[in-house]
């Protein structure tokens, strides 16, 4: 039998770009982790070591800070959109390009309450994420969120499972629902791949705020139905997006026997356990994509 290359692609990994806009006394930051990925008919580079089809990682790399000044950082998506035509450009036998930016948020710092014109504080909780894919014939795109930490204190239970000899679990009637969630849509194929007909920012703020809020109001009997309701409700109110994805892992909260103590604890004072955790994934999309 013979061995032969399977699939593979090779980039440049987590590039740390910060990009300040210092047009006006007033700046502007945007912090990114940006990681990049060429796939294509690279094998001569594999079997016979030889180069002269592949652009470099450290050349992809300068790609990606050059082009956060000369494209500027308007948002991740089209910033990543326009690094990956540029590579996929400069690197001829290549068939796709895929580009993954985290955005890392910065608050002006208060001053005489108002924010600080070139001073900033970096925001705890959640990194924006995007990674496009871009081929000649499409662009993928994929935005999100990860590490969005949610707890809701009540409205939430966990009863009428399945019990077999090991099961310990007491039913819960009101119990904390807690989540380090991460969240990823992708916009649907009809998105142009230049962004022309997305505002990539305001849909960004859109579907977070009703993630939160869906998560708020929806009373849960399982964290499953919770990210079933935030996924449909941002399907319906989000055309553009074809379907929405979910890792939540549960943030146990574990009510403290305080009776040793004389103390009753009625649902008051509980230890937050970290590990072993239950690991909920879901996505929600259109009927007509299944």
């Amino acid at each position: 039998m013979g061995i032969v290359l399977g699939p593979n692609r090779y980039g440049k990994a987590e590039c740390r770009v910060v990009r300040i806009v210092r047009d006006t006394p007033r700046h502007e930051i945007r912090d990114l982790t940006v990681s990049t990925a060429l796939r294509g008919d690279f094998a001569a580079a594999h079997v016979d070591g030889d180069q002269s089809q592949v652009l470099p990682t450290d050349t992809q790399k300068n790609t990606a800070f050059a082009y956060a000044k000369q494209h500027g950082v308007s948002s991740p998506e089209d910033y990543a959109l326009a690094l990956a035509r540029r590579l996929l450009d400069a690197t001829p036998v290549a068939t796709g390009a895929t580009i993954r930016v985290d955005e890392h948020a910065w608050d002006r710092i208060p001053v005489d309450g108002a924010g600080h014109d070139h001073a900033f504080v970096r925001r705890g909780g959640e990194v924006r994420t995007t990674e496009v894919d871009l081929t000649a014939e499409r662009a993928r795109v994929v935005s999100g969120l990860t590490d969005l930490v949610v707890l809701k204190s009540t409205g939430s239970e966990f009863a009428g499972f399945l019990v077999d000899d090991y099961t310990t679990l007491p039913e819960a009637d009101d119990r904390i629902l807690a989540t380090s969630l991460t969240a990823t849509w992708r916009y649907a194929d009809e998105v142009r791949a230049d962004g022309a007909e997305v505002d990539w920012n305001a849909t960004y703020d859109a579907v977070r705020a009703l993630l939160l809020a869906t998560f708020a109001t929806t009373y849960s009997r399982a964290l499953q139905e919770t990210l079933y309701a935030m996924g449909r409700a941002v399907l319906e109110a989000h055309p553009e997006i074809a379907e929405i994805s979910f890792v939540a892992p549960n943030k146990h909260h574990f009510l403290v026997d305080l009776e040793p103590f004389g103390l009753d604890n009625r649902g008051e004072v509980f230890i937050a356990a970290d590990r072993p955790y239950g690991l909920i994934e879901a996505t929600v999309l259109r009927e007509e994509d299944r």
